[in-house]
């Protein structure tokens, strides 16, 4: 109708033609964007980054975090626009022949599987691995120093969510201090790829590494742990709550693992005892 009118061609004719009121165009022209529409583009953007941030997400947690964000909406309209824009969560459409949905790194492999460092704080490890209770699943993301194998920085969590990772690592940086350089190596799960997680490795000065998609050698030596957390804890008994599994995933880490466990690539000594000979500046950081 606009270009018509352009053309010379009157709005009244127009809309005669075309059997239209003059009344709603103006109303358009005079404010093309309504107040409904421009609220919806903001809801949009919200669930869009919630969902970029933790594609795993279905609707429901993508609402929560849209209104955790400010733009708060009642579960059906989230669902209808997620619906509209094709955001579903991962683990609801179809997956290729290996079950795998390998996304884009936003590190290069700075590893290239040469797990060792020199001192502390040179190079971490980091990954995510989850366990069944009665409850449900609970989650756990754990940050290795490979100088002496010590757990760093952990989270648990019933969501496996981008917030789990930046946990750990915070984690990681509170207990270690000084962290500024440390290569940080994930693989490419959409935690580690978040934008979330990368503001918080820049925000510590954090260099990101990423290993290949389905190559489990690309982080073997943080695998090695949790095979050990699986053996030792994890398969020993039937966990009826995701508390009694988190007060002994930690008891096991922190009594067991860092101050009893020898390690024979250690010169059998235990990850602490080793630190402590090595590099005498990691007792005012335990």
């Amino acid at each position: 109708m606009t270009e018509l009118a352009e053309d010379g061609i009157p709005v009244a004719v127009t809309c005669r033609v075309l059997g239209l009121s003059r009344q709603p165009y103006y109303r358009w022209l005079a404010n093309p964007i309504t107040a409904a529409e421009l609220a919806e583009a903001y809801r949009a953007n919200a669930l869009l980054d919630a969902h970029r941030d933790d594609p795993e997400f279905g609707y429901r947690f993508l609402a929560e975090e849209a209104a955790a964000a400010g733009e708060v909406m009642c579960e059906r309209t989230a669902w209808r626009i997620c619906r509209d824009n094709t955001w579903w969560s991962v683990f609801g459409k179809k997956r290729g022949k290996n079950g795998k949905r390998p996304g884009p790194p936003v590190h290069d492999d700075l590893v290239q599987r040469k797990f060792s460092a020199g001192a502390i704080n040179q190079l971490w490890l980091t990954d995510i691995t989850e366990h069944r209770t009665e409850e449900g699943k609970l989650y756990l993301c754990a940050v290795k120093d490979v100088f002496a194998g010590r757990i760093v920085g952990y989270s648990m969590s019933d969501r496996m969510e981008a917030r789990l990772a930046v946990n750990a690592l915070e984690n990681a940086v509170s207990r270690r201090g000084d962290v500024a350089g440390c290569v940080v190596h994930s693989d490419r799960g959409s935690q580690f790829r978040s934008r979330k997680y990368v503001h918080a490795l820049n925000a510590h000065h954090l260099i990101g590494s990423m290993g290949q998609v389905g190559a489990a050698g690309d982080n073997a030596a943080m695998e090695s742990f949790f095979a050990l957390l699986q053996k030792n804890v994890l398969d020993r008994r039937r966990w009826q709550t995701r508390e009694q599994l988190r007060t002994a995933i930690v008891i096991w880490i922190e009594r067991t693992y860092h101050r009893r466990r020898r390690q024979s690539r250690l010169g059998r000594l235990t990850p602490i005892e080793y630190e402590t000979i090595m590099n005498p500046v990691a007792l005012t950081a335990a």
